[in-house]
């Protein structure tokens, strides 16, 4: 039986690698296709990275075909992606017409993108570092799911990372680590493709033995991946130790060098260094030029009984994994090794020579199967179809829908009268919110780096408790200390507390947002921090809305008006940010009221088909509440502006203003009156949402077959077209400035173009000319 098991397992090994010999294949085939075959109408190279794709091969397939399970996630290497696309392919789940466009329109991505390509994306990847940290966190949104009995312990997944050693060199990397480390990761693999070069040369050498030692420290279990099959075997031959440290001694480049020129450079090299040692010499004598060339780098990446080894050590529990791959970038192609080989494409010849040694019949070079036996062909189907990861489960899951509070709810739990702040108001909604009992409440996860208690999210913390694995004591609770903070941790809490970093803020909402298509759950997620710091977290937070992740962020304080806080915390273009981030509804509420609205809407986009996340950017500043006559404001609210105070027919001016500054407005504009009495006021909740829906307007009559009326066009129809407007935003005035093209109005836009300072309000809104008197200077400019 032993022998019979024995010899199983080496005729699937000689499968398997013949499979990786084809995936391989098809993947440079892929590219050469895009670069060299397909018509170039604008003469740019479309790229591809065979290298990249070469060194991934083997441990992919190893994963693909023998690890993965269903439930378990994978975020690919970027320059992998063709190799995904090629495994895919043989699964079913992935189009020849989409492999034969490959980086064209419609075709396969150039990175795995989860809303762009049709096959199996589980996480998109492109920006170096964060398809990484994102499996740190998916895994602790399933810990948070599993803790509610919303993933069964025999469904939970591994979620896997193949990431680049370059990609170590990213620091947000590291401030996952730590994180993960915090929460008790597990469940995740990271999986390094060793191969010591990035795109410009080849890398530091002796980083493994860091890169392990830091893992460690952090926890994970680390596996090193350095010697294949053959190589251990040549070890213990006589000469072998010699052998082995001279590889371990030899610098990367030289090592580099040696593989791009052959056996033949290997022998010479091997022969001079090792002069003198008779069992070393006698051992490199004893292989063939192309066989020591083999021996030599064929490493521990590129050796599927190592891999598949280690992958099965690390099936035994749910420990976190690093797995340090040795591999050479680019093995078995032309240029191997070579330190330029990062973006490098293999020319006609050598495409030729390739399919040729491969038996690549051709003419049939999308045949990923093309040259074999009948039996090779059923052999390898079988084995694609045996693999575990191949069972047909519809890995893409949709979330039931769920109630979420409505306008008047949530309007209840601010109040109306009064002075109040907008970010107090986002506090009432979620402490009223933290006290219901419906399923919506119990879906909410609010998270915060550090910030929890300065973004008014304490108050739903105290009532839902913060979430940790192991429950932990509140200790000033225990012994009587007062505290406002009463935070109780363990597996029912529904707050994760971040440490200061906004990538993780970020990576974790991505995270968060995904749990419906991932685990079938819906979650809302709610993410605060400092207004002005999305800009040291935006990577993250554009990378969350490219996966069509679905959160409320709220970004508190902002502005100017954050004003003894100085210029560092006092944002300015954070009002452009929302506006150009695709995947992300912007709003500025100035009013309590008007928040509360935009936070139903926001829970209600999340789970839209059409949705996608929102951000609100709220202040400290409390100011007096606006009595409403009726209900249609509303609806201006969440279309992006109403008017407060419509413009009287043949008006002359209309002040337009946008968040916090209301109080400037309203002053202005009542002083206005007294000689311009028909004069508008305008209040903008959403330069992002009027600006993009006017652009959209724009076009319709070619998108949509007939020309329609954007909310802004609407609005702005009853001035005159001489008529002008002021425009006042704590923020970038090109945030607003743009309002003067839609009829062609003369414009005036006020706003913050340096960096503010320290004081008080009304010292720094005159300084920065965002008071009154500037709105009334601008309508007399206007007006001259």
């Amino acid at each position: 039986m032993a022998d019979g098991s024995l010899t199983a397992k080496r005729q699937e090994i000689a499968l398997l690698r013949r499979l990786e010999e084809r995936i391989l294949w098809l993947a440079s085939w892929t590219i050469h296709n895009a670069n060299h075959l397909r018509e170039s109408r604008d003469g740019l190279k479309v790229g591809g990275h065979q290298a990249s794709c070469a060194s991934m091969t083997t441990l992919m397939t190893a994963l693909y075909m023998k690890a993965l399970r269903p439930q378990d996630r994978v975020a690919v290497k970027p320059h992998a992606s063709p190799v995904f696309h090629a495994i895919q392919h043989l699964f079913g789940r992935q189009s020849l017409d989409k492999l034969k466009a490959f980086r064209a329109l419609g075709g396969a991505q150039s990175y795995p993108s989860r809303t762009k390509d049709v096959d199996d994306v589980d996480f998109s990847t492109g920006s170096v570092g964060l398809g990484v940290a994102v499996t740190a966190f998916a895994s602790l949104a399933q810990d948070y799911l599993a803790a509610r009995g919303s993933v069964k312990p025999e469904n939970m997944g591994r979620m896997i990372s193949l990431l680049g050693d370059a990609e170590l060199d990213e620091g947000n990397i590291y401030e996952a680590l730590i994180e993960a480390c915090k929460h008790d990761l597990r469940n995740t693999w990271w999986i390094v493709d060793y191969n010591r070069q990035s795109l410009d040369a080849t890398t530091k050498d002796r980083m493994f033995t860091r890169y392990g030692e830091i893992f460690e420290a952090a926890g994970w279990t680390v596996e090193t991946l350095k010697w294949s099959k053959r190589q251990r075997e040549a070890f213990e031959r006589p000469g072998g130790a010699a052998l082995k440290t001279w590889i371990e001694t030899a610098p990367n480049d030289l090592y580099s060098a040696l593989t791009y020129q052959g056996g033949a450079a290997w022998r010479e090299r091997l022969a001079a260094d090792l002069a003198g040692d008779a069992d070393a010499l006698a051992l490199i004598g004893g292989y063939k030029d192309v066989d020591l060339g083999e021996l030599m780098t064929e490493l521990g990446g590129h050796c599927l009984e190592t891999i598949l080894e280690a992958f099965e050590r690390a099936s035994r529990d749910d420990a976190p994994r690093f797995f340090i791959a040795y591999t050479v970038k680019g093995l078995r192609l032309p240029f191997q090794g070579h330190k330029d080989n990062h973006a490098g494409l293999m020319n006609p010849t050598q495409i030729a020579e390739l399919r040729e040694r491969l038996g690549v019949v051709e003419g049939e070079e999308w045949d990923a199967l093309s040259g074999l036996s009948s039996a090779e062909r059923t052999a390898l189907k079988g084995l694609v179809a045996r693999a575990p990861f191949a069972v047909a489960n519809d890995r893409n899951h949709t979330a039931a829908t769920v109630a979420t509070p409505t306008q008047d709810e949530l309007l209840a739990a601010v109040g109306g009268s009064g002075e109040q702040s907008t970010q107090a108001a986002f506090g009432k909604v979620m402490f009223d919110i933290a006290a219901r009992k419906d399923e919506f409440a119990g879906r909410v996860v609010t998270t915060s780096p550090d910030v929890t208690v300065s973004t008014n999210l304490g108050g739903f913390v105290n009532r839902r408790g913060v979430f940790h694995r192991r429950a932990h004591e509140d200790v000033f609770k225990r012994r009587r200390i007062p505290s406002a903070q009463v935070w109780s941790m363990g597996e029912t809490g529904q707050h994760v507390e971040l440490g200061i970093a906004e990538n993780n803020l970020f990576i974790a909402l991505a995270a968060l947002g995904l749990t419906a298509p991932l685990f079938g759950e819906r979650l809302f997620p709610v993410g605060t921090l400092y207004d002005p710091f999305i800009a040291r977290g935006l990577d993250a937070l554009n990378y969350a809305c490219y996966q069509d992740a679905r959160f409320l962020l709220v970004a508190t304080p902002s502005g100017l008006t954050l004003a003894p806080e100085g210029g560092a915390h006092q944002s300015i273009g954070s009002p452009l940010i929302g506006m150009s981030q695709p995947g992300l509804d912007s709003y500025e509420p100035a009013f309590a009221d008007e928040t509360a609205v935009l936070m139903a809407h926001a829970f209600d986009r999340i789970q839209a088909a059409d949705g996608c996340s929102t951000y609100l950017r709220l202040s400290t500043r409390a100011i007096a509440q606006p009595d409403r006559p009726d209900d249609v404001w509303k609806t201006g609210v969440v279309d992006g502006a109403y008017w407060l105070k419509p413009p009287a027919p043949g008006a002359r001016l209309a002040v337009v203003y946008s968040g916090a500054l209301a109080p400037e407005a309203l002053e202005a504009h009542a002083a206005l009156l007294e000689d311009e009495p028909g004069a508008g006021l305008l209040a903008v909740t959403s330069a992002d949402v009027l600006h993009r829906d006017w652009t959209a307007a724009g076009r319709s009559r070619w998108t949509d077959g007939a020309k329609r009326v954007s909310t802004v066009e609407r609005l702005l129809a009853g001035l005159p077209r001489e008529a002008g407007l002021v425009t006042l935003v704590d923020g970038a005035p090109a945030t607003l400035s743009w309002l003067g093209s839609v009829h062609g109005h003369r414009l005036r836009a006020l706003g913050l173009e340096t960096f503010g300072q320290s004081g008080d309000l009304p010292d720094l809104y005159s300084k920065y000319r965002l008071d009154a008197e500037a709105v009334l200077d601008a309508c007399a400019d206007l007006l001259a």
